[in-house]
């Protein structure tokens, strides 16, 4: 298109059109302006040229997975459970199965012939010593007595009769009224009723006895158990069946067996005069059923096993152990005094080095090295390596390595409550 011809009075001007400058109209127009605002231009120019540079920088990034994976393991945290080191004493133990025995067995058994008239116990009763259990009939007995002091007052009598002519023959004798044999046979009845007497002596206490065998009394404390005979029943003294057996369980017996190759820290604790501590635990190692002590040692090892025996009493008054019963007894043989303390899962092992993951204050973890003194249960013992109060990871090292960011939650049990027991 060309540009219209406009009439006017004075002249004809030309007005450009534009859709269709003129040849060099634009860039001679953009270059005036820019004379009029050139630092607004310059200002422009630079703010699109960085735009476009971060751009095009931003695109080519969002395609490296290095980069990209940077910032996110930077954000993401390894969740674990950690623990605070803590210094404590640490009780080292020896467990070993043990089997309740009660401290004292004794089966009830006749020493007399009879009936019995009275059974005084009830089944699962504790009886104490000297109480009633079971009266035989004692009239058989009773006669026997009074038949025996009978024969002792008759030979009495009769000693007393003949030590009266014994002393008129030894007077007729000095007169020289009878012969010396007269008076030697009158000192033989003498000394006859005397010997009489003495039997008749013993055959009262014996009497006695039988009366006293009639009551059946407890030997020993327990607890007696369920009766065998009743009454009406006949007994013997020969008979191999018991009437009752009483079990002391106060105080009650553990036997447990350790290894020959522990037996000289037993002992050597034993030689300084200390009191070893027993704990009886139930099956599962749970359930504390009774702390007693050391009795003693066997006197020989087994050789089939390789262990020896020990014995330890327990004072059981609450009856917590049964005879028979099946327990685990942990004996105290040692104890780390003012040791640092961790969780022992917090520890690893590899190549016969020991290591934990030490939480650092920025939340992130360091691999630190330590050296165990002692372990026992769930705890364990850091001679050096660790500090109290470090926080230690006990839980989730699997997902860690060095200079990993954490997010912590606090164990359950955590040092501060002390060992387990």
């Amino acid at each position: 298109m060309t540009a219209e011809p406009i009439e006017s009075n004075a002249e004809t001007v030309e007005r450009p059109n534009p859709h269709n400058p003129a040849p060099g109209a634009g860039i001679e127009s953009w270059i005036a302006r820019w004379r009029q605002r050139p630092f607004a231009w310059t200002s422009s120019i630079l703010a699109a040229v960085v735009i476009g540079y971060l751009l095009v920088s931003r695109l080519g990034a969002s395609h490296d997975p290095a980069v990209t994976a940077a910032p996110t393991a930077a954000r993401m945290a390894v969740p674990v459970t950690a623990a605070r080191a803590r210094r404590g004493d640490l009780n080292r133990y020896l467990t070993a199965i043990g089997s309740v025995t009660a401290f004292n067995t004794v089966t009830i058994k006749s020493r007399v012939d009879g009936q019995i008239v009275k059974v005084a116990f009830t089944e699962g009763q504790f009886v104490h010593q000297g109480d009633l259990l079971i009266e035989i009939d004692p009239r058989p007995y009773q006669a026997q007595l009074a038949q025996a002091e009978g024969a002792l007052a008759r030979d009495r009598a009769s000693l007393m009769n003949a030590q009266q002519t014994l002393e008129r023959d030894q007077s007729l004798y000095r007169q020289n009224v009878i012969a010396k044999q007269d008076l030697d046979n009158q000192a033989s009845s003498v000394g006859q009723f005397q010997g009489a007497i003495v039997s008749d002596q013993a055959n009262i206490d014996a009497a006695k006895l039988q009366l006293v065998y009639s009551r059946i009394t407890a030997p020993i404390g327990g607890r007696i158990g369920l009766r065998l005979v009743d009454v009406g029943n006949v007994v013997h003294a020969t008979d191999s069946q018991g009437l009752a057996v009483i079990t002391q369980i106060q105080p009650i017996a553990v036997l447990f067996s350790i290894p020959e190759d522990d037996l000289p820290r037993v002992t050597s604790n034993l030689k300084s005069g200390a009191q070893l501590p027993v704990e009886a635990y139930d099956r599962d190692l749970k359930t504390k059923l009774a702390v007693g002590s050391l009795l003693t040692i066997d006197n020989q090892i087994d050789q089939s096993t390789g262990t020896v025996r020990l014995k330890a009493v327990f004072p059981n008054d609450d009856n917590a152990l049964f005879p028979n019963q099946f327990v685990n007894a942990r004996l105290l043989i040692d104890t780390r005094r003012n040791a640092v303390l961790i969780p022992s899962p917090a520890i690893q092992r590899h190549a016969g080095t020991s290591s934990v993951y030490v939480v650092k204050p920025d939340n992130t973890v360091d691999l630190r090295t330590v050296t165990v003194d002692a372990s026992q249960g769930d705890l364990a013992a850091i001679a050096s390596g660790i500090q109290p109060g470090e926080m230690v990871v006990t839980d989730g090292v699997d997902k860690l390595q060095p200079g990993s960011r954490v997010s912590i939650q606090l164990a359950q049990s955590d040092t501060a409550q002390g060992p387990r027991e």
